[in-house]
């Protein structure tokens, strides 16, 4: 059996659905249909029994594709908030409810609530994208992209 923590659980051991790999590194292994694990275990630790871990809740909100700062403007806290529940624990009851809550919905349900979380992915890269004005051969021409914690907002006189 392998013990399987490239998910960032500790307790998840495959019995099979792997294969190990001879590499110039040493051994490698690669996990057959890893995002389906992946999706499983999401909904297996979503209905366990008693409170999250703080290791649970990270694997969870990452599968999710959501950031500490989408999750903590979905639900009212602090981006703050929510490291520290992924550092020690101690994750709010109705915040842990939510979080299985939207799980089950994405992956053993109807997955409406994972089209709102999509749609409010998609709003906050839009708003924080950057259009970039260069001029080539005395031709303004644009382009889009996100923004670089570099770049300097100069404001117009």
């Amino acid at each position: 059996m392998l013990h399987y923590k490239a998910c960032g659980l500790d307790n998840v051991w495959l019995a099979n659905g792997y294969t190990v790999k001879k590499t110039p590194y040493g051994s490698g292994v690669s996990v057959n249909n890893a995002d389906g694990l992946h999706n499983l275990l999401a909904v297996d630790v979503s209905k366990k029994d008693g409170r999250l871990t703080r290791k649970e809740f990270r694997f969870l909100r990452t599968i999710l594709s959501l950031s500490q700062k989408s999750f903590a403007d979905m639900v009212g806290v602090s981006e703050q908030s929510v490291s520290l529940w992924e550092r020690y624990g101690n994750i709010p009851k109705v915040h842990d409810a939510v979080l299985r809550t939207l799980i089950l919905d994405a992956f053993d349900g109807h997955g409406i609530i994972k089209e709102s979380i999509e749609r409010t992915n998609l709003v906050d890269r839009l708003v924080n994208q950057r259009r970039v004005a260069r001029t080539i051969s005395q031709r303004w021409t644009t382009t889009v992209r996100p923004p670089s914690q570099n770049e300097l907002a100069l404001e117009p006189a």
